[in-house]
């Protein structure tokens, strides 16, 4: 897969997530997708998202920047929404909120079989 294939390939994940298109969540995370060093399968991946959605009804990724070395990712992703309650163990409680994730992606099989992900949680206490 070339470095603009694999770009591409992110962007409709990305894509996947904001739309909520769930039962599509397949095409591009592996079945054995491993989150932070955890085997959690599609079913954990999904069930997490499905959550994050929960606790913040206007979540929306948002790409800063992006780079591709194949099979792996780094992308930087933008954060403005608002939690209904705690996030991450913050209470954020309705509160307007920015902060970034930097998350790194090794892809197997033209999807996402491994994702390291790093939030700035720092930055989501300052606002508070």
């Amino acid at each position: 897969m070339t470095k603009d294939e694999l770009a591409a390939l992110y962007r409709g994940y990305i894509g996947c997530l904001n739309k909520q298109d769930w039962p599509n969540l397949g095409s591009f995370v592996h079945e054995d997708v491993h989150y932070n060093g955890t085997r959690i399968g599609l079913s954990g991946y999904r069930t997490m998202l499905e959550g994050d959605f929960r606790a913040i009804p206007d979540l929306r990724f948002t790409i800063d920047f992006l780079v591709t070395d194949p099979p792996h990712i780094a992308s930087r992703l933008l954060f403005e929404c608002t939690p209904v309650g705690t996030l991450f163990g913050l209470p954020v409680n309705g509160r307007k909120v920015s902060f970034t994730e930097n998350v790194f992606y090794e892809f197997e099989d033209a999807r996402i079989h491994t994702v390291w992900s790093i939030i700035d949680k720092a930055a989501i206490a300052a606002q508070l």
